[in-house]
C-alpha cells in the first residue's frame, strides 16, 4: 500500500512538473524575420513536455488583444526541452507550410497571415486560451518606430514585461534581425536576459529580400560554478598534498 502510495505521490509531482506554468523572462526572442515569416526563441529555463506557449502579433492595448490578426499555439512536445535551447519557428504565414523545430505548431486564428517589418509586435503568452485573458506574458519583440510606446501597435502595460530584461525593441522596419551577443561564458541561463533583449546586441537588416535569411540556432550554454563545499573540499585537498610533499621533502 505504501509503495502504491509513493509510486501515486512520483506520478503526480511529474505531472505537474511536466505542466509547469511559466513566467516573464523564462524564454527570449533570438531572432525575427518579416520576409520569411518567422522568428526563433531561448529557453532560459527548462520547458516540461507538452508545455502550450501562444504567440500572437495581435495589437495588445494594455488591457486585451484585439483579436484581428494572427494566432499559433505552439506544444513543446513530449520531452523536456532543456535550459539554453534554441527553437526555430517557419513560415508562420502558410497554413500548409508552418513549422518549429521542437514540438509541434498549429494556428489558434489565421486571420490576416504574415508578419510585417514596420510596427510590428509580436508576444509569447500563456492562458487558457489563446484569445482569453493571459496568465503570463513570457516575452515581447517589437519593429514599431516608437518600440512599445504606442497602443495602436502594441504596449508593455499590464504585461509585466520591460524593455531590456524580458522584451526587445529592434530597429524600426526590420525585416530580418537577430541577436549575435554572447551564447556562453554566463554563470546562469538568467543572466542571459538582459544580453537577449539589449538593441545593441542584434543585427538587423532593414531592406532587400530577407526570407532565406537563416538564423544562428546555436544553443545556450553555462559556466558551471563550483560549490562552496566543494571548493572547500578541494582547497583542503590540496593543502594536504603540499603538506605531504613538505615532509616528504624534509626527510
Amino acid at each position: 500500500m505504501l509503495r502504491k502510495s509513493i509510486l501515486a505521490l512520483l506520478l503526480a509531482a511529474s505531472g505537474v512538473s511536466a505542466h509547469a506554468a511559466l513566467s516573464a523572462g523564462d524564454i527570449a526572442f533570438t531572432s525575427f524575420n518579416a520576409d520569411e515569416d518567422g522568428w526563433s526563441i531561448v529557453a532560459l529555463t527548462d520547458i516540461g513536455a507538452n508545455s502550450l506557449v501562444y504567440f500572437t502579433d495581435n495589437t495588445w492595448n494594455g488591457t486585451s488583444f484585439a483579436n484581428t490578426e494572427t494566432a499559433q499555439t505552439w506544444n513543446s512536445g513530449a520531452s523536456l526541452i532543456e535550459a539554453g535551447t534554441v527553437v526555430r519557428f517557419t513560415m508562420v504565414d502558410s497554413t500548409a507550410a508552418i513549422g518549429v523545430s521542437h514540438g509541434s505548431i498549429s494556428f489558434a486564428s489565421s486571420a490576416n497571415l504574415g508578419l510585417s517589418a514596420s510596427n510590428e509586435t509580436l508576444y509569447a503568452y500563456q492562458g487558457a486560451a489563446w484569445n482569453s485573458a493571459p496568465s503570463s506574458f513570457l516575452a515581447a519583440i517589437s519593429t514599431a518606430s516608437n518600440g512599445f510606446d504606442n497602443a495602436s501597435y502594441g504596449v508593455l502595460t499590464n504585461t509585466g514585461l520591460s524593455v531590456g530584461s524580458t522584451a526587445i525593441a529592434i530597429t524600426a522596419g526590420t525585416d530580418f534581425g537577430q541577436y549575435t551577443g554572447a551564447r556562453s561564458g554566463q554563470g546562469n541561463f538568467g543572466e542571459y536576459r538582459s544580453l537577449v533583449n539589449a538593441k545593441e546586441n542584434w543585427v538587423t537588416a532593414t531592406g532587400g529580400d530577407q526570407s532565406l535569411a537563416i538564423p544562428d540556432t546555436t544553443n545556450f550554454a553555462v559556466t558551471a560554478v563550483p560549490e562552496p563545499k566543494s571548493a572547500a573540499m578541494l582547497l583542503a585537498g590540496l593543502g594536504l598534498i603540499g603538506g605531504m610533499v613538505l615532509r616528504r621533502g624534509g626527510r
